[in-house]
């Protein structure tokens, strides 16, 4: 694993900040009618009572509950990079309350299904996915929110 901070890039260009202490989703909320979107949209609103192509980026909430959750029991397909040996991983489905939307991500291990439970209050964290050669390609995980 790679050491230096600059070794460190996204898995996904333009779709989160890479702050460790207080990570973002980036999105876009649409300027016509408030429609929220994550990835970011451009072309046209989600909204289909909306005709606007017009948006502001958002860093979206940081903080949701868990509206749902899976295990991956499967290797996914490239361009996902796997270990290997492949080890399932748990995915969490988080419903942010200001945006009215639900996002797909990860759970940091070594948390499985056994750990999560609907309703429970979820946050989002920066891990890393894979190294290469290059460096770490950081990617955002859902984790149970810390108690104060």
């Amino acid at each position: 694993m790679a050491t230096d901070s600059a070794a460190r890039s996204p898995a996904i260009e333009g779709w989160y900040t890479l702050d460790d202490i207080n990570p973002h989703l980036l999105g876009s909320r649409c300027d016509k009618c408030g429609t929220y979107c994550f990835p970011a949209q451009s072309g046209y609103c989600r909204n289909p009572h909306c005709d606007s192509t017009e948006f502001s980026e958002v860093k979206l909430s940081r903080r949701g509950t868990l509206w749902s959750y899976t295990n991956a029991c499967y290797q996914p397909p490239e361009p996902f990079v796997a270990p290997d040996p492949f080890v399932p991983f748990a995915i969490a489905a988080v419903h942010l309350e200001r945006e009215q939307m639900v996002v797909l991500g990860q759970v940091v291990a070594p948390l499985t299904v056994d750990d999560l439970e609907v309703g429970m209050p979820m946050e989002l964290v920066l891990d890393t996915l894979h190294s290469d050669p290059n460096g770490d390609k950081i990617i955002w995980k859902w984790q149970p929110e810390a108690r104060a």
